[in-house]
């Protein structure tokens, strides 16, 4: 399972990676609800990483990154995932309290693929964003990242 999860955020981070570098080449363009969502999307697995690794969390969910700072945040996001992935359990339980105070508990595994869904989900909106302000939208899919990798 440690492989699968190494390719889903290997996957997570090359296209977050082309998300941001779209917005940097297309300052003119975007919207600022592209630069929301992929901001929100990079926050929010900080948040989840954190909350895993038990360390105050360096952001909120919405909170908007300067731009040229999005391509770090991404790598050291993935840095973090990768030890979570390399070195605690999947079944483990986590205990946190989301953004309205409110406590939960998931186990780490569920956690990991949420990170990943919640991304795959906002790049989606991103697409159709930028296709709406007449940037070539980027083809995400997982799918398509795989036969590539092959």
């Amino acid at each position: 399972m440690k492989g699968f999860f190494r390719e889903l955020f290997e996957y997570t981070f090359h296209f977050n990676e082309k998300v941001i570098d779209v917005v940097l080449n297309n300052r003119e363009t975007v919207s600022d609800k592209t630069i929301s969502l992929i901001c929100h999307t990079i926050n929010t697995q900080e948040v989840w990483n954190s909350r895993i690794l038990g360390n105050p969390s360096l952001t909120g969910p919405w909170d908007i990154q300067l731009v040229e700072n999005l391509l770090h945040l991404n790598q050291v996001n993935f840095k973090d995932s990768l030890h979570i992935i390399d070195n605690f359990e999947f079944e483990r339980v986590i205990d946190y309290t989301n953004s309205r105070g409110e406590q939960y508990e998931n186990t780490v595994k569920d956690i990991l693929f949420h990170i990943n869904n919640h991304s795959t989900y906002h790049r989606g909106q991103i697409a159709t964003d930028c296709k709406l302000h007449g940037i070539k939208p980027l083809v995400s899919d997982y799918i398509f990242y795989k036969r590539d990798s092959i």
